[in-house]
């Protein structure tokens, strides 16, 4: 009766070969070093891409595919050939299990603590991300199904452990599954480029919705005939999960295009209280008071002129002909780092260069040109003028007398009155784009 007592329930006994992989040995080491991979890979250049929730999701996928990945089918096809190491993969022939319940109980731990060093990892990056977003929302569905590939990639990787005798074949399967993978991924014009779970997308465009979860077909059905084909007692049994993954395949392949325009991209949010109007992209939609901030001075002065643009725009492609460009925040780690513009002065010198600059011109005229740097000068001086203004003080009499032109045209048109100085200023943004002096106001 006491020996009846003490043995434990069927689940309990079913559970205990599981819970030593789970707690310790080689499962959880290779959930850390996948884990450590991608936290080192993401943290060195986090500033491109700490702040904006499209450049994280970017950047946490490709680090997922390109690294997790490969680490995944290497920790499992090392994990498959730990039998063989062990000199016991006899005796476990003999035993009662089965050979899919044996295979399952060594590779579903490993499997599941890459997935969750993916995870963590990703966490992560989208808590850095959170605290200095300037926009838009996290992209969950990415990091949800790049967890769920790392693991499928550990099941395929212990069944090549499994079948071939060779103790190099984790280092092997990781390079060939990178070489693979990147050459899938950057080769847009090889037909297969669809079969690569990695998507080249930006921060204006984003995954079709069905994207990921056929990707997971298209790996998980892999994998799970690759199981099947070799611990099934059937392995005929394998054509169905093949079947699942060669559907998937064709649909991604045939699919034509697998991105698409990011709906929060295409929409603007403006403030209207300043000339021109400031208007950014709705993704750096809390970079809108900074951005109004660093441009006040170069709006405040264009206060009450005529014929300069209605808006500031930032979105893809050319400006409509009574807006003007606003300088650029991406990529991110330049204009902005962490949420914050690192360089308000260079920005608006840039966003005056968009009102006053002739880049379509050929050659300007240099009277033309002094008046165009007094403007310049005058709305949002470069934070290098006063630099080459220098070099020119040092060089020939030639420079010398530039300079001296020019800044005889920036005193000419600090000096007006303010009524005067808008008349002037309306005058001379109404042929801003003229390549010729004629009509062109000068200084």
């Amino acid at each position: 009766m006491t020996l009846l007592m003490e043995r434990k329930p069927p689940a309990a006994a079913g559970a205990a070969p599981l819970r030593p992989e789970f707690r310790r040995g080689f499962a959880p080491l290779a959930g850390a070093a996948v884990l450590l991979t991608l936290v080192v890979a993401l943290a060195v250049p986090a500033e491109s891409w700490q702040g904006g929730w499209a450049e994280t999701r970017d950047r946490t996928h490709t680090a997922a595919v390109l690294l997790g990945i490969p680490l995944a089918l290497a920790a499992g096809c090392w994990q498959g050939g730990r039998e063989r190491r062990r000199g016991t993969g006899d005796l476990l022939e003999t035993a009662v299990r089965g050979a899919l319940p044996r295979f399952l109980a060594s590779a579903v731990p490993v499997a599941l603590w890459v997935a969750v060093g993916h995870l963590v990892a990703a966490g992560c990056a989208l808590l850095a991300t959170w605290y200095c977003a300037t926009g838009d929302s996290p992209y969950l569905v990415v990091p949800l199904t790049d967890s769920l590939l790392v693991g499928m990639a550990a099941l395929a990787g212990q069944v090549v452990g499994r079948a071939v005798p060779w103790r190099l074949a984790a280092p092997v399967l990781a390079t060939a599954g990178y070489a693979v993978l990147g050459f899938l991924s950057y080769d847009h014009g090889n037909a297969l480029s669809g079969l690569s779970p990695l998507i080249d997308t930006s921060d204006h465009r984003m995954p079709v919705w069905w994207q990921p979860w056929v990707s997971v077909v298209w790996v998980g059905g892999l994998a799970a005939a690759a199981v099947l084909a070799l611990t099934a007692r059937r392995p005929v049994t394998a054509l169905v999960p093949l079947a699942c993954a060669t559907a998937a395949a064709v649909a991604l392949v045939q699919a034509g295009g697998l991105t698409r325009p990011n709906p929060v991209a295409q929409r603007q949010v403006c403030d209207t209280s300043t000339t021109p109007q400031v208007c950014v992209n709705t993704r750096y939609e809390k970079l809108l008071p900074q951005i109004t901030e660093a441009l006040s001075g170069l709006t405040g002065r264009l206060e009450g002129v005529d014929n300069v643009p209605v808006r500031f725009e930032d979105r893809v492609g050319r400006s409509r002909a009574d807006e003007a460009e606003l300088p650029m925040v991406t990529p991110l780690g330049w204009s902005v780092v962490r949420g914050k513009l690192t360089e308000p002065e260079r920005y608006a010198w840039e966003a005056g260069m968009a009102l006053v600059g002739r880049e379509e011109c050929d050659h300007t005229d240099p009277v033309v040109a002094r008046a165009d740097a007094a403007v310049e000068h005058y709305l949002a001086p470069s934070p290098t003028e006063k630099l080459f203004d220098d070099l020119d003080a040092r060089g020939s009499a030639t420079d010398r007398a530039e300079l001296k032109a020019r800044q005889q045209a920036r005193a000419r048109l600090l000096g007006m009155a303010e009524d005067e100085r808008r008349a002037w200023l309306s005058e001379y943004f109404a042929t801003a784009k003229n390549c010729d002096r004629n009509g062109v106001p000068t200084l």
